[in-house]
């Protein structure tokens, strides 16, 4: 046990003073300063006559057929991606940890690529592979299977898909990363006492790897999750939002109540709103990590 003056106890609590007020100002601040914003009626442009509306901001957004919208379309991306990013980032881990595979600092780093591209960048490019016109790459690949060129972006039935492509390939790297730390923490014991009996890769895979990985799963899923509810760039850059609300997710809707109808209360009141949604989140996400420990013992 390591015993500290008082004095050093002072001059540790002084380093950490730029840390707490860097939190302060830029994080705890702001995040006080809002919640007391979401009960005004506050115009950004007229900054110093908030007026105390109460719970009239969270009443009208509740009321808001638009939030409802938004809501729906970012649940719609929520189960629609987070399936696919931990099924194909598992089979990448699984791949790029095979005995069989050669290179396979290559293929990480390769497949990692993605993550560390900016949003922006990588949205723009989306963009212009899913130009809606006959002339974009990915109409004309479908042309050569006499597939008539589709609207991607520009289409309200195909924006939301379009979008959601990105956020997969985006985020699968990320997933391998991830699953390839937890097969690499599983001791190769185990699979050497399970050679003894007659079971195939198959049965291997089912009932040791899975079971193992599952705390690798749950920590993905509610981190996916959480992550998924904020989607926002890739919707910004390439539909708006649109066509119409067919891709309006919960941040996007936030964005235009706070910077383009300039109407911060009620913005503010949507943050707390998406606090309170990932704040659960992230109270399921413990309670699942406790009783999901796994002991290799």
């Amino acid at each position: 046990m390591i015993v500290c003056s008082k004095k050093e106890k002072i001059n540790y609590y002084f380093f950490l003073v730029p840390a707490f007020l860097v939190f302060s100002i830029f994080i705890f601040w702001p995040l006080i300063q809002s919640l007391y914003l979401s009960f005004f009626k506050y115009n950004i442009i007229n900054i110093n006559t908030p007026q105390f509306v109460g719970l009239k901001n969270y009443s009208f957004i509740l009321h808001d057929q638009i939030f409802w919208t938004s809501i729906v379309n970012t649940v719609i991306y929520v189960l629609g991606t987070i399936p696919l990013k931990l099924l194909f980032g598992l089979l990448l881990a699984l791949a790029v940890n095979s005995k069989f595979i050669k290179f396979k600092t290559f293929y990480r780093t390769s497949f990692y690529m993605p993550v560390i591209c900016s949003m922006v960048a990588v949205s723009i490019v989306w963009s212009l592979l899913f130009n809606p016109g006959p002339n974009g790459i990915v109409n004309i690949i479908l042309s050569k299977f006499k597939i008539n060129p589709l609207g991607w972006g520009s289409d309200s039935n195909l924006s939301l898909l379009t979008v959601m492509l990105l956020g997969i390939w985006k985020e699968i790297g990320y997933v391998m990363m991830i699953y390839l730390s937890g097969l690499m923490a599983i001791p190769q014991d185990i699979y050497e006492a399970a050679s003894l009996d007659p079971v195939s890769s198959f049965q291997k895979f089912m009932y040791l790897t899975l079971p193992l990985l599952r705390p690798t799963t749950i920590f993905l899923l509610i981190t996916e999750m959480i992550g998924s509810f904020q989607v926002f760039t890739p919707i910004y850059v390439i539909t708006g939002g649109g066509p119409g609300y067919s891709s309006t997710t919960i941040i996007n809707y936030l964005y235009n109540k706070g910077f383009q109808e300039y109407s911060m209360g009620q913005a503010c009141a949507v943050a707390y709103v998406l606090f309170a949604v990932l704040l659960l989140l992230t109270i399921l996400q413990n309670k699942f990590s406790k009783s999901e420990e796994v002991s290799y013992d």
